[in-house]
């Protein structure tokens, strides 16, 4: 689903979307190189927030204690 919505940028922000969008051949308008650039952020912003929330369960001893489980279920020499 797309939604038209209006925002307000200043002058030179504009003409850098401008440019910028003339210069992508896969995004010649303002709308398609801003929503590319913000879906590459968007990614980013939620690999950042991934590796985040694998650190903190790494990091929790339920987590170890459940990951210690699985290797010895791992270990049992059953295949």
């Amino acid at each position: 689903m797309v939604k038209k919505v209006t925002i307000t940028l200043d002058d030179e922000i504009l003409a850098f979307i401008d440019r910028q969008a003339a210069l992508v051949g896969d995004t010649p308008n303002r709308s398609g190189y801003v929503n590319s650039v913000l879906a590459k952020h968007r990614r980013t912003v939620l690999e950042a927030e991934i590796i985040a929330a694998l650190k903190e369960d790494a990091m929790s001893p339920e987590y170890q204690s459940e990951i210690a489980a699985w290797d010895t279920v791992a270990g049992d020499g059953i295949e």
